[in-house]
């Protein structure tokens, strides 16, 4: 920090503590100070703050106006000037205090100067350094006596929920930043999380729970597992544009994390298990027009969170899949996107924000290739003649296909994908350190179209004359091919209620093609081909899907009507402060206890589920996934926290052979419908 921004603090101090108390105070929404790997805008407070005299009366309008002045400085944050803001009248300036002592601007002489000469006939300094922040300053800490009235103590932050979208507006000026790029402002953040999983269950060896009976089977034992894993560790800048214009604001942010698991090169084959590969999470740039103080406007350009289901997470260690397929639904996603904040003011501090995207129209299904593996030549083969030889396929997984190009069938629909929310913040419970509360509905509409080429249409090796006969009538049919498509389409309601005691989070979703927003235990789409006869299948384009044709009752050959698999579910979270609960320091190591409970639910319709698995034949897969959490978080400080998670995760397979109740899927060789990870995991997250 530079000597006049030192100068400045401590010239403004000493002008605030000195003011006359003034009446009213101003309605403020603490800043979001969640805790756990999802949270955004932490701050907790810091020991080592040199403690001002208490005896003299600061008005809230004073604390106010020079909040505003050290943010338009690049002194504080936003957020630390709405944390501030968010606690009690008679605590304000002594949060503000601490504040500046933890960026090294005061310290404990500093500040009994600045008292001195706000008070030179009334009681004696009090400025006490509980953990002096270096040597330096224990040093210079006079030794003077406490006056009579105790310091003012801050209480320990409620718990605030997860909230990767915040519909407060960026301030102008407001980043106070760590880098400069010319007049472009950057400052870094992220953490580095490890932690250690074992699995009572993990049939497909990821590090992260999928629901289970994908395989049909576990094998001859549960498949436990041990892993230990650093991939979950983020990174990312803020960033602010300057402009002319006091009413416009630039902001932006680039996020990555090493998600993405593993790269394929050859000097990687043996230590492939630990080379993870860097992401690309979140890339965008917003710009906001003050339309006037009560009304900000915005635009936003590139990968954000979906409006769909994202404004309402859990908040789990388990951060790899956050709950995927277990009942909550959210993504990212590249969008443009509008909207705007109305502040409606009321003592609850009302305010209001739709939003509007348009998005990448987006589906998830892996493309495959088909790799011929033999060919028949018949011994009537004659060189030049006109004679059909049989070749057998292979159908592989094409993931190599589907990261070398993308996939194919949200792009090919020629329809974006449409979202929209609206959200209603209010204080809930005014209390100190407690964040605002939340209405949010949300939803969305796309569209996924497969082609299918007129050389797929072919009869399989071996196939009988009849059976031939029925694809060339297909293919006479459809002499360039055809295609087929079906919606997707989601609705989610949600709430999020923070109190002093206690914080809910809930959400609830029903819609149909949810496999790329994590829902639908995977399950996209599936052919109806009810009321056809002579029904043959060809595969897309992409291999992602296959196509059905049939005969209907007019005697006509169509394509069968592809329909979206419908699902729902959803979770509910309910955090306990249990550290506000028994009054502890917020100063002290005892400050960052939190527990949080948690269920979700993720289910798909049964008849739609029968149609898509074709139960009849080989109906393995989950039709239902449940998921219950118990979380401990500790806060060692501001930047050091630890976790641990018992969780159980729980799948459920429906009967096969048309309601015979003989179960398909096993569990340790023992035919099962019920399959169950107990899974534990604990770690550290260090942030930055």
């Amino acid at each position: 920090m530079s000597k006049f921004k030192k100068w400045l603090c401590i010239s403004l101090l000493t002008i605030v503590a000195a003011a006359p108390v003034m009446a009213g105070s101003d309605d403020a929404v603490p800043a979001n100070t969640g805790t756990g790997p999802n949270a955004t805008n932490a701050a907790e407070p810091a020991p080592s703050p040199a403690t001002l005299n208490p005896t003299s009366a600061i008005s809230t309008g004073n604390v106010t106006a020079l909040l505003g002045v050290l943010v338009m400085k690049g002194v504080l944050a936003p957020s630390e000037a709405k944390a501030i803001q968010g606690a009690a009248p008679e605590a304000e300036f002594q949060l503000l205090v601490e504040a500046l002592t933890r960026k090294g601007l005061l310290n404990a002489a500093d500040v009994s100067a600045a008292n001195s000469a706000a008070q030179p006939s009334t009681a004696e300094v009090s400025a006490s350094v509980a953990s002096p922040a270096s040597p330096a300053q224990a040093a210079t800490a006079p030794q003077t006596p406490q006056t009579e009235k105790p310091v003012p103590r801050t209480v320990v932050a409620a718990v605030s929920p997860v909230r990767v979208l915040p519909i407060d507006p960026p301030t102008k000026d407001g980043l106070v930043a760590a880098i400069k790029l010319g007049q472009v402002k950057m400052t870094p953040y992220g953490f580095v999380k490890a932690t250690i999983v074992h699995d009572s269950s993990d049939p497909r060896g990821d590090d992260f729970p999928l629901p289970g009976f994908l395989n049909a089977d576990t094998g001859p034992t549960t498949d436990p597992a041990f892993h230990v894993k650093a991939r979950s560790t983020r990174f990312g800048a803020n960033f602010e544009w300057p402009d002319i214009s006091p009413k416009l604001t630039l902001t932006g942010r680039i996020e990555g994390d090493f998600e993405g698991n593993f790269s394929r090169a050859d000097n990687r084959n043996v230590s492939s298990i630990r080379s993870n590969a860097p992401q690309l999470r979140l890339a965008y740039a917003r710009l906001d027009f003050a339309a006037s103080d009560k009304t900000d406007i915005f635009f936003e350009g590139g990968q954000d969170w979906t409006l769909y289901g994202s404004s309402a997470l859990p908040n789990i260690l388990e951060t790899t899949l956050l709950g995927a397929y277990w009942g909550n639904t959210y993504e990212r996603s590249p969008q443009l996107r509008t909207g705007l904040v109305q502040k409606l003011g009321g003592s609850r501090n009302f305010k209001f924000s739709p939003e509007f995207a348009v998005m990448m129209p987006s589906e998830g299904n892996l493309p495959a290739d088909a790799t011929i593996t033999s060919c028949t030549i018949p011994d009537t083969f004659v060189p030049g003649a006109t004679t059909t030889i049989g070749c057998t396929s292979t159908v592989v997984n094409g993931l190599g296909n589907q990261l070398g190009y993308g996939e194919r069938q949200g792009s090919d629909s020629n329809n974006l994908e449409y979202e929209s929310r609206a959200v209603l913040q209010f204080q809930l419970d005014p209390a100190p350190a407690v964040a605002p509360a939340q209405i949010i509905a949300s939803g969305f509409e796309t569209h996924r179209e497969a082609i299918v080429l007129h050389s797929a249409i072919a009869a399989p090796a071996g196939s009988s004359a009849a059976t031939i006969a029925e694809y060339d009538a297909v293919k006479a049919a459809f002499p360039t091919g055809a295609t087929n498509r079906s919606e997707g389409y989601g609705g989610q309601v949600a709430i999020q209620l923070p109190t002093r005691w206690a914080t809910l989070v809930a959400s609830a979703y029903r819609g149909g093609d949810l496999r790329f927003m994590f829902a639908g235990q995977t399950l996209s789409n599936f052919n109806d081909a009810g009321g056809l006869t002579d029904v043959v299948t060809a595969p897309s384009v992409d291999r992602s899907s296959t196509v059905a044709f049939g005969t209907n009752a007019a005697g006509q050959i169509v394509v069968a009507p592809q329909r979206s698999v419908r699902a729902y579910g959803g979770f509910i979270n309910l955090g306990l402060p249990l550290s506000r609960w028994f009054n502890a320091d917020p100063k002290g190591h005892n400050a960052g206890w939190q527990l949080y409970f948690h269920h979700g639910l993720d289910q798909v319709v049964h008849s739609d589920f029968a149609k898509a698995k074709e139960i009849g034949a080989d109906g393995a897969g989950p039709y239902k996934s449940t998921l219950n959490a118990m979380t401990l978080f500790y806060r060692l400080n501001p930047w050091v926290q630890f976790g641990f998670e018992q969780s159980l995760y729980s799948s459920y397979s429906l009967t096969n052979n048309a309601g015979v109740y003989t179960p398909n899927t096993s569990v340790a060789g023992v035919p099962g419908r019920t399959w169950r990870d107990l899974r534990s995991e604990f770690g550290p997250i260090f942030t930055f």
